[in-house]
């Protein structure tokens, strides 16, 4: 397959004057980041870290993020910034057929399907924020508490429309007076509020075994499905293969150094997760007189295990508060950036005003999250492939489509948009340090490893 110019006339007409951009890398960077930082840090690395050999699962985690993460992100980026084109157009300027169709629509419908499922378990967290500010810390450690208000309607969809409007609010202000804007103001309150909680946990009698477990790297904890767990968290934690960073890379001016700026989300989003595992694990060993297991809760961590926890702390009525609110942080700057990849993409490829595709996302967000709202009360008897509504979904995306999606890119990046050509756009404003990696990594590492962790995701290895 023949390779295009760099700049090329699918792209040439799109001004900078004409798309929405971020004022400058720090924009840049705490938007990215707040896409980056989500429920997938603070909820899913803790509890993956424990079940998989805590500080030898953080090593493995940290060397893949530095190398698949950041030829991903770099990839993403940049062929954001070439095209200035969300998802589709950025695959359609330099491929055909199927893989333009195919790899650009599938990185597009992603951030669709995710964003109104996500916004449900923010509606949940925005729930038990309100428990904790009116002081009902014994309330919600109740093991009744959590499966009591999901599994009704009318809790369930009010929490959830709660959270959803705060996402509408922000998508409607725009891109640097809304996502930007939010993103300077949450970014660092996150990080100051992680800073308390993490402090106080690893204060807690009995913490410090928890600590050297989550710091401490030990071989004989190292399995392969350590190395499995942290490639899948790779996706979660650095919103690689949702589309986001190519839409975010197209709003990037071209005087922003790209390699630095992703090597500080990178650095931002693995010290948080970081952060997240002090706050959590040193806290439930402490609770549960050391048995990592205790852990090993996998989803219901956050919403039952943790709960307990802080109902046992002096204190734990305002700590637990603080850690919702970040929490809610996190969820809400990871659910503007799914929104606003959604409304860029209809942009794009409808035409429309930002206005206009706003509304469609509303639409969307509403309609489908109201069925994964409901999917664990009035709609809990339908399954899909066994499936509640909201875990199909949460499968199909996360396990299925965004391999499926990232090896896309791979192919995208390697053959028909020339690695030398990607290369070009990064030097127009950074030097491009780990060239020689990024290219081994991208044409034969990359793509290996998307393979592993679909194989895995479909119960073929493990």
């Amino acid at each position: 397959m023949a390779k295009k110019e760099p700049y090329f006339d699918d792209a040439a007409h799109v001004s900078s004057e004409s798309r929405a951009s971020f004022s400058g890398k720090l924009g840049y960077v705490l938007a990215t980041a707040g896409s980056a930082v989500g429920l997938g840090n603070i909820w899913r690395f803790p509890y993956l870290a424990a079940r998989h050999g805590g500080g030898i699962f953080l090593l493995i985690y940290l060397i893949i993020a530095i190398t698949f993460g950041y030829t991903m992100m770099m990839s993403e980026n940049a062929l954001g910034r070439m095209t200035r084109k969300s998802p589709v157009g950025a695959f359609r300027a330099f491929s055909k057929g199927k893989l333009a169709g195919c790899g650009g629509w599938l990185n597009a419908v992603i951030p669709m399907l995710i964003m109104p499922y996500y916004s449900v378990i923010g509606g949940w967290v925005v729930k038990y924020l309100y428990e904790f500010l009116r002081g009902n810390v014994n309330a919600t450690a109740d093991d009744a508490f959590f499966g009591g208000f999901i599994s009704d309607d009318a809790s369930a969809e009010l929490w959830f429309v709660v959270f959803a409007l705060m996402i509408v609010v922000v998508i409607f202000a725009g891109v640097e007076n809304g996502v930007e804007r939010i993103s300077k103001i949450m970014m660092p309150m996150l990080v100051f509020l992680a800073l308390i909680v993490a402090i106080y946990s690893m204060t807690r009698p009995g913490a410090a075994a928890g600590i050297k477990y989550f710091l401490v790297p030990d071989m004989k904890n190292f399995t392969w499905m350590s190395v499995v767990a942290a490639l899948g968290q790779s996706f979660y934690s650095l919103s690689i293969a949702m589309g986001i960073l190519v839409t975010y890379g197209s709003y990037m001016k071209k005087d922003v150094d790209i390699e630095k700026a992703t090597g500080q989300v990178i650095l931002f989003d693995s010290g948080i997760a970081i952060m997240a595992g002090l706050m959590i694990i040193p806290a439930v060993f402490a609770f549960s007189g050391g048995d990592p297991n205790a852990l090993n809760a996998g989803p219901s961590l956050m919403f039952i295990t943790i709960p307990k926890v802080f109902a046992s702390m002096g204190l734990g009525r305002w700590v637990g508060f603080i850690f919702f609110l970040l929490v809610l942080f996190a969820a809400l700057t990871s659910a503007i950036s799914l929104a606003e990849t959604s409304t860029s993409t209809f942009q794009d490829e409808l035409g429309w005003s930002r206005r206009k595709s706003t509304l469609l996302v509303t639409l969307l967000l509403f309609g489908l999250g109201t069925l994964n709202s409901l999917g664990y009360s009035s709609l809990g008897f339908v399954k899909i492939f066994g499936m509640q509504i909201l875990d199909f979904f949460d499968f199909a995306t996360n396990s299925v489509m965004m391999p499926i999606a990232a090896f896309a890119l791979c192919v995208l990046v390697a053959r028909c948009v020339g690695v030398d050509h990607i290369a070009e756009e990064i030097k127009l404003s950074s030097k491009f340090r780990m060239e020689k990696m990024y290219r081994v990594v991208v044409r034969y590492v990359a793509p290996v490893f998307v393979i592993i962790i679909l194989l895995s995701s479909l119960g073929f290895l493990g």
